[in-house]
């Protein structure tokens, strides 16, 4: 009886004469099929490592660790360990939240949460609304090439809706603009990684335009 089985299911697994093998996955099909899982990845790890850098600064102001697992969604225990290494690599002073800041990454930042806030308020027709989406899904990088589009994007949409916006808008993307033109690579960078001013820029100036604390 095992037999005649072991017999009928290679006959089933076995392919007919003469049938071609099955089609084999092609290297550019594969590329295509996973790009969107490495984004995907690529963008949980950074997220992690900028999460870990903003428990940095949330110490550098003093706030506790209840407040900070709070915030964080991490654990207690999760949120000690960090904290344990932040006090033992000598730890930088609080960071500037001043909105007038000219190093790249801050202005970058501010760029970022003035064209998303124009995304979001014309989310039909501004012309930003790809690549604030590509940048905030780490799609695109925030390369010099990209910093430049999207001025030049957010200047567009500034223009089609100059009678409908607040003056803040303008006036924020003059002072944006005239900091990315006139900034020097020369100049001493402020402390703390660029992601991470970028980001607190970005809240920063985005609380600013829609009247809250900055």
């Amino acid at each position: 009886m095992a037999a005649g089985k072991s017999t009928e299911n290679t006959q089933k697994t076995q392919q007919p004469a003469g049938t071609p093998p099955p089609a084999a996955l092609t290297e550019e099909q594969a590329g295509r099929m996973l790009a969107g899982m490495n984004d995907v990845i690529r963008a949980g790890e950074e997220m992690r490592k900028l999460r870990a850098e903003m428990i940095k600064v949330f110490i550098g102001f003093g706030w506790t660790q209840d407040r900070i697992a709070r915030l964080t969604e991490m654990s207690q225990p999760a949120v000690s360990k960090q904290v344990t290494k932040y006090r033992e690599a000598d730890p930088a002073p609080p960071m500037d939240l001043s909105l007038d800041q000219h190093d790249a990454p801050w202005l970058e930042g501010r760029l970022w949460g003035l064209a998303e806030d124009l995304s979001e308020t014309y989310a039909d027709t501004a012309r930003c609304t790809p690549c604030v989406g590509a940048l905030a899904r780490g799609k695109k990088r925030f390369t010099p090439e990209n910093v430049d589009g999207l001025r030049r994007l957010v200047e567009e949409d500034l223009r089609l809706h100059a009678a409908e916006l607040p003056d803040g808008h303008r006036r924020a993307y003059d002072e944006i603009s005239r900091g990315l033109d006139m900034r020097s690579g020369t100049a001493a960078a402020p402390a703390g990684p660029a992601s991470v001013r970028r980001t607190l820029a970005h809240r920063i100036q985005r609380d600013r335009l829609r009247g809250g604390a900055a």
